[in-house]
């Protein structure tokens, strides 16, 4: 059963897929193998990362989130300077403490392979992890996946055959739905609002208290990134020589007239989804939404459209999220939120998504406005590519954010004042992003293999 708290993660960035998956894999590899009593025998241990893993490594900051996940690092709990000092550690002594287990000698040179020529079978994002003991055998040897948005699996839980009663089933609580047509329909049988069906299924995991005040956490967390996005001026790290822009852009927005509304929207919307990413491309603390890459998305929309004078609106933030992950549930299980898989499309895409149905619900949109809004939201980020520039999330991804935001703005006002029934379901635009990103080229998915990432000088 997928949670509103699957969809939002709290993480460090820049990457979902290439940040947070591979700290998840490293704390559990090693905790299975606690579990197993090998863990304590252990002088060595290796991580293989292949494919889009290995082709942008570097620059999305795998190699040092691997170390992390060894180490024990959450990545809802990491602060983001503890981990740089961790790691700092770990290069200059040559040693590192395993997550309950010994401590070893470590290389980051000799222990983490990047073999981008090995092109994984079952997903893009594919790491192998080994421990070995004195006498250089292997104790134990695992790979797994990085599935988008922080999700992670086991090779043999992508193996595992799927069971045709309960794929694509997002939910297995009182209201259960594997497309937007059956939520669609929960919704009219029940006379709920999309958020309602939502909250329901939450209900079923936990008491309402608690859901309200974990969604509010994950609000502050968007809020709080936004905040440290708009003040903090700089270069962001990995050789591009990008400058933050947010900070300049604020101070200006700040001091200019209120004269010109229309013009002013799209500046907020491209200032708050800047903050975050560029807090995300400095691997600062994000929220997935659903992914890193595509994390300024829904917090720009809130932040314009549900916070007045710094007064949040609780009630409308909550609304907004509880839409937005049940919309993203549907991306996650009829396709895939995994720029590795689908491009930018699945990504950006599903961000912009998101978020318009969510602001549509915000302002008292019936269902069947809310998916409409979630259809054009992602119908015109059909077939986006993910050609990251040195494969780092700053170009084009930061900018990208800013025009996703008002895309969703837009998808959602079109959602609202549309008459006719809508040609195209959300269904079907779901299923074509899928198809989409099957038929995409690799080298356009988050491989740094083509696109900008090959024209633009990276220095």
């Amino acid at each position: 059963m997928l949670s509103v708290f699957d969809i939002f993660k709290i993480g460090i960035g820049p990457s979902s897929s290439h940040t947070v998956g591979p700290m998840r894999i490293g704390v559990r590899f090693l905790e299975d193998a606690a579990k197993s009593g090998r863990l304590g025998k252990a002088v060595r241990v290796k991580a293989d990362l292949h494919g889009s893993l290995a082709l942008t490594g570097i620059g999305h900051g795998t190699d040092k989130a691997v170390i992390l996940g060894l180490m024990g690092f959450k990545p809802d709990e990491t602060d983001p300077d503890e981990a740089d000092a961790a790691i700092r550690r770990v290069d200059e002594s040559g040693r590192i403490k395993l997550h309950a287990g010994p401590e070893i000698a470590f290389s980051r040179a000799a222990d983490i392979d990047l073999r981008g020529d090995i092109i994984p079978k079952l997903h893009p994002n594919e790491m192998r992890l080994q421990l070995f003991d004195e006498n250089d055998e292997v104790l134990m040897e695992q790979t797994y996946y990085s599935v988008g948005g922080g999700f992670i699996a086991s090779e043999k839980q992508l193996l595992a055959p799927a069971d045709d009663d309960l794929i694509a089933r997002p939910n297995h609580g009182p209201n259960v739905f594997a497309s937007a047509q059956e939520l669609l329909a929960i919704c009219k049988a029940k006379n709920l609002g999309v958020h309602q069906i939502i909250l329901e299924n939450e209900d079923a995991m936990r008491p309402r208290a608690e859901t309200e005040e974990r969604l509010d956490a994950i609000w502050f967390a968007m809020r709080d990134c936004v905040e440290r996005g708009l003040k903090t001026d700089g270069e962001l790290p990995g050789g591009l020589n990008v400058k933050r822009r947010a900070p300049s852009l604020y101070r200006k927005l700040q001091e200019a007239p209120l004269a010109n509304e229309r013009e002013q929207l799209f500046d907020w919307l491209n200032v708050f989804a800047m903050a975050v990413n560029e807090e995300n491309a400095a691997g600062g603390r994000v929220v997935t939404a659903p992914t890193n890459g595509a994390a300024g998305i829904i917090p720009s929309v809130l932040k314009h459209y549900c916070v007045e004078d710094d007064d949040a609106r609780i009630d409308q933030i909550r609304i907004f999220l509880l839409t937005a992950a049940g919309i993203g549930m549907l991306y996650k299980q009829r396709a895939s939120i995994s720029g590795a898989e689908m491009g930018c499309q699945g990504e950006v895409g599903v961000a912009c998504s998101m978020a318009a149905a969510g602001l549509a619900a915000v302002w008292g949109a019936t269902p069947s406005q809310v998916e409409r809004a979630a259809e054009i939201g992602m119908e015109h980020n059909l077939g986006l590519t993910c050609d990251p520039v040195g494969g780092l999330v700053q170009i084009p991804c930061i900018e990208r954010n800013a025009i996703g935001a008002v895309k969703a703005v837009n998808a959602a006002r079109l959602a609202m004042r549309a008459s006719e029934h809508s040609k195209v379901s959300l269904d079907q635009v779901i299923e074509t992003m899928r198809q989409t990103g099957l038929d995409m080229s690799r080298k356009y998915k988050e491989t740094s293999e083509g696109g900008l990432a090959v024209n633009v000088v990276e220095c």
